[in-house]
Protein backbone atom coordinates (compact mmCIF):
# COMPACT_ATOMS: atom_id res chain seq x y z
CA UNK A 1 0.00 0.00 0.00
CA UNK A 2 1.41 3.29 -1.14
CA UNK A 3 0.82 6.31 1.60
CA UNK A 4 1.92 10.23 0.94
CA UNK A 5 2.23 12.83 3.25
CA UNK A 6 1.49 15.96 2.76
CA UNK A 7 2.22 19.11 4.59
CA UNK A 8 -0.31 22.22 4.02
CA UNK A 9 0.03 25.62 5.92
CA UNK A 10 -2.62 28.24 5.66
CA UNK A 11 -2.29 30.64 2.71
CA UNK A 12 -5.11 33.42 4.05
CA UNK A 13 -7.01 33.56 7.28
CA UNK A 14 -11.14 34.42 7.15
CA UNK A 15 -12.64 37.44 8.75
CA UNK A 16 -16.01 37.38 9.85
CA UNK A 17 -18.19 38.89 12.50
CA UNK A 18 -19.06 35.56 14.14
CA UNK A 19 -16.40 35.20 16.28
CA UNK A 20 -17.59 31.79 17.44
CA UNK A 21 -19.00 28.48 16.27
CA UNK A 22 -22.16 28.87 17.74
CA UNK A 23 -24.09 31.02 14.86
CA UNK A 24 -22.43 30.38 12.28
CA UNK A 25 -24.35 29.05 9.33
CA UNK A 26 -24.44 25.09 8.61
CA UNK A 27 -23.89 25.21 5.08
CA UNK A 28 -22.67 28.60 2.73
CA UNK A 29 -24.83 30.31 0.90
CA UNK A 30 -27.98 29.69 3.38
CA UNK A 31 -26.98 33.23 4.96
CA UNK A 32 -26.52 34.96 1.55
CA UNK A 33 -25.63 38.23 2.75
CA UNK A 34 -22.97 37.42 5.32
CA UNK A 35 -20.09 39.46 5.14
CA UNK A 36 -16.43 37.76 5.58
CA UNK A 37 -13.34 38.32 4.18
CA UNK A 38 -10.22 36.56 2.94
CA UNK A 39 -6.88 37.86 4.24
CA UNK A 40 -3.72 36.65 2.24
CA UNK A 41 -0.61 36.37 4.70
CA UNK A 42 2.75 36.08 3.61
CA UNK A 43 4.14 34.54 1.36
CA UNK A 44 1.44 34.54 -0.52
CA UNK A 45 0.19 38.64 -0.35
CA UNK A 46 1.51 38.96 -4.07
CA UNK A 47 -0.79 40.95 -5.73
CA UNK A 48 -0.63 39.47 -8.84
CA UNK A 49 -1.72 36.03 -7.68
CA UNK A 50 -5.35 37.94 -7.58
CA UNK A 51 -5.16 38.88 -11.02
CA UNK A 52 -7.98 37.83 -12.66
CA UNK A 53 -10.47 36.77 -9.64
CA UNK A 54 -12.51 39.96 -10.46
CA UNK A 55 -14.17 37.81 -13.69
CA UNK A 56 -15.40 35.72 -11.30
CA UNK A 57 -19.02 35.39 -9.35
CA UNK A 58 -17.86 32.39 -7.02
CA UNK A 59 -14.94 30.82 -5.32
CA UNK A 60 -14.34 27.82 -3.34
CA UNK A 61 -12.42 28.06 -0.38
CA UNK A 62 -10.75 24.96 0.88
CA UNK A 63 -10.54 25.73 4.63
CA UNK A 64 -9.81 23.87 7.61
CA UNK A 65 -11.76 22.89 11.01
CA UNK A 66 -9.38 24.78 13.34
CA UNK A 67 -12.14 24.13 16.55
CA UNK A 68 -12.46 19.91 16.08
CA UNK A 69 -8.71 19.10 15.25
CA UNK A 70 -8.77 17.62 18.53
CA UNK A 71 -12.06 16.00 18.38
CA UNK A 72 -12.97 12.43 18.38
CA UNK A 73 -13.82 11.15 14.94
CA UNK A 74 -16.08 8.26 14.71
CA UNK A 75 -17.57 6.52 10.72
CA UNK A 76 -21.03 7.61 11.31
CA UNK A 77 -22.26 11.26 12.45
CA UNK A 78 -25.33 12.80 13.63
CA UNK A 79 -26.49 15.74 11.01
CA UNK A 80 -28.09 18.63 12.74
CA UNK A 81 -30.76 18.76 9.53
CA UNK A 82 -31.82 15.58 10.86
CA UNK A 83 -32.44 16.63 14.15
CA UNK A 84 -29.01 15.29 15.83
CA UNK A 85 -30.76 12.08 16.49
CA UNK A 86 -30.11 9.63 13.50
CA UNK A 87 -26.75 8.60 12.26
CA UNK A 88 -25.17 8.56 8.84
CA UNK A 89 -21.69 7.21 7.50
CA UNK A 90 -19.44 10.52 7.87
CA UNK A 91 -18.64 10.28 3.79
CA UNK A 92 -22.46 11.15 3.21
CA UNK A 93 -22.33 14.41 5.31
CA UNK A 94 -20.69 17.70 5.68
CA UNK A 95 -19.77 16.65 9.31
CA UNK A 96 -17.02 18.80 10.70
CA UNK A 97 -15.99 15.45 12.47
CA UNK A 98 -13.66 14.87 9.51
CA UNK A 99 -10.24 12.66 9.76
CA UNK A 100 -7.82 15.96 8.35
CA UNK A 101 -10.48 18.55 9.40
CA UNK A 102 -10.77 19.94 5.90
CA UNK A 103 -14.03 21.93 4.91
CA UNK A 104 -15.14 23.13 1.19
CA UNK A 105 -17.53 26.13 0.59
CA UNK A 106 -18.85 27.97 -1.96
CA UNK A 107 -18.72 31.52 -1.59
CA UNK A 108 -19.89 35.48 -3.72
CA UNK A 109 -17.32 37.55 -4.57
CA UNK A 110 -18.14 41.02 -3.41
CA UNK A 111 -14.79 43.02 -4.40
CA UNK A 112 -11.01 41.84 -4.72
CA UNK A 113 -9.01 43.87 -3.21
CA UNK A 114 -6.07 43.18 -5.17
CA UNK A 115 -3.86 46.24 -2.47
CA UNK A 116 -4.55 44.71 -0.14
CA UNK A 117 -3.97 41.14 -0.64
CA UNK A 118 -8.26 40.46 0.24
CA UNK A 119 -11.04 39.33 -1.47
CA UNK A 120 -14.58 40.37 0.68
CA UNK A 121 -17.18 37.94 -0.03
CA UNK A 122 -20.23 36.89 1.30
CA UNK A 123 -22.73 33.79 2.15
CA UNK A 124 -19.63 31.94 4.03
CA UNK A 125 -20.23 29.67 6.36
CA UNK A 126 -16.83 30.08 8.71
CA UNK A 127 -15.96 31.94 12.11
CA UNK A 128 -13.81 34.27 12.31
CA UNK A 129 -9.83 33.13 12.33
CA UNK A 130 -10.24 30.40 10.53
CA UNK A 131 -7.34 28.93 8.04
CA UNK A 132 -7.86 28.76 4.40
CA UNK A 133 -5.83 26.49 2.41
CA UNK A 134 -7.07 27.44 -0.99
CA UNK A 135 -9.21 29.26 -3.23
CA UNK A 136 -10.43 28.02 -6.13
CA UNK A 137 -12.56 29.97 -8.81
CA UNK A 138 -16.31 28.05 -9.06
CA UNK A 139 -16.81 27.57 -12.71
CA UNK A 140 -20.78 27.34 -13.38
CA UNK A 141 -20.09 24.73 -16.99
CA UNK A 142 -18.55 21.92 -14.63
CA UNK A 143 -19.12 22.79 -10.77
CA UNK A 144 -23.14 23.56 -11.31
CA UNK A 145 -25.58 20.14 -11.65
CA UNK A 146 -28.84 21.26 -11.35
CA UNK A 147 -30.12 17.85 -11.35
CA UNK A 148 -28.37 16.10 -8.48
CA UNK A 149 -29.82 14.61 -6.35
CA UNK A 150 -29.10 15.43 -2.49
CA UNK A 151 -29.26 12.73 -0.46
CA UNK A 152 -31.57 13.29 2.91
CA UNK A 153 -31.20 16.96 2.29
CA UNK A 154 -33.74 16.38 -0.10
CA UNK A 155 -35.74 15.19 2.49
CA UNK A 156 -35.68 17.51 4.72
CA UNK A 157 -35.91 21.37 4.44
CA UNK A 158 -34.35 23.96 7.52
CA UNK A 159 -37.14 24.75 9.78
CA UNK A 160 -36.82 28.51 10.04
CA UNK A 161 -37.72 29.87 13.65
CA UNK A 162 -39.64 33.28 13.87
CA UNK A 163 -37.36 36.10 15.14
CA UNK A 164 -38.45 39.01 17.03
CA UNK A 165 -35.67 41.64 17.12
CA UNK A 166 -36.14 45.00 19.49
CA UNK A 167 -37.14 48.10 17.34
CA UNK A 168 -34.14 49.86 19.54
CA UNK A 169 -31.18 47.31 18.01
CA UNK A 170 -31.36 49.55 14.70
CA UNK A 171 -29.37 52.15 16.99
CA UNK A 172 -26.31 49.56 17.09
CA UNK A 173 -26.74 47.99 13.59
CA UNK A 174 -27.65 48.54 10.39
CA UNK A 175 -30.43 47.74 8.66
CA UNK A 176 -28.16 45.32 6.31
CA UNK A 177 -26.38 44.02 9.43
CA UNK A 178 -30.36 43.33 11.24
CA UNK A 179 -31.18 41.65 8.12
CA UNK A 180 -28.12 39.12 8.22
CA UNK A 181 -28.76 38.47 12.00
CA UNK A 182 -32.27 37.81 11.39
CA UNK A 183 -31.51 35.22 8.99
CA UNK A 184 -28.44 34.02 11.17
CA UNK A 185 -31.24 33.60 13.99
CA UNK A 186 -33.88 31.85 12.05
CA UNK A 187 -31.58 29.09 11.20
CA UNK A 188 -31.77 28.34 15.11
CA UNK A 189 -28.02 28.19 16.58
CA UNK A 190 -28.98 26.19 19.08
CA UNK A 191 -27.87 22.42 19.01
CA UNK A 192 -30.43 20.41 17.48
CA UNK A 193 -30.59 18.15 20.62
CA UNK A 194 -31.75 20.89 22.33
CA UNK A 195 -35.36 22.34 22.45
CA UNK A 196 -35.94 24.46 25.71
CA UNK A 197 -36.42 27.46 26.93
CA UNK A 198 -33.03 28.37 28.06
CA UNK A 199 -30.91 31.48 26.85
CA UNK A 200 -28.30 31.62 24.89
CA UNK A 201 -25.48 33.77 23.66
CA UNK A 202 -24.10 34.33 20.02
CA UNK A 203 -21.41 36.65 19.53
CA UNK A 204 -22.06 38.85 16.30
CA UNK A 205 -20.54 42.00 15.33
CA UNK A 206 -18.60 42.32 18.48
CA UNK A 207 -21.96 42.80 20.54
CA UNK A 208 -23.33 39.27 22.47
CA UNK A 209 -26.74 38.43 21.42
CA UNK A 210 -28.84 36.87 24.03
CA UNK A 211 -31.99 34.84 23.18
CA UNK A 212 -34.47 32.59 24.54
CA UNK A 213 -37.04 30.53 22.37
CA UNK A 214 -40.52 29.48 23.19
CA UNK A 215 -42.79 27.63 20.38
CA UNK A 216 -41.00 28.42 17.78
CA UNK A 217 -40.26 31.92 17.92
CA UNK A 218 -36.91 33.18 18.76
CA UNK A 219 -36.88 36.29 20.93
CA UNK A 220 -33.35 38.69 21.41
CA UNK A 221 -33.72 40.14 25.05
CA UNK A 222 -30.50 41.77 25.09
CA UNK A 223 -26.96 42.60 23.40
CA UNK A 224 -24.33 43.75 25.19
CA UNK A 225 -20.88 45.12 23.43
CA UNK A 226 -18.16 42.98 24.29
Amino acid sequence: MYFCTMIIEPIAFFRSPLTSKFGVPRQSGIVSELPGRIDFVAPYTQSEALRGLEDYDYLWLIWGFSEHVNADKHPTVRPPLLGGNERVGVWATRSPFRPNNLGLSSVRIRRVLIDESAIEVLGADLMDGTPIYDVKPYLPYVDSHAEARGGFTDQHAWQRLEVLLPASMQHDFSETDLAVLRELLALDPRPHYHDDTRPYVMPFMGFDIRFHVTDGVLTVDEWVRL
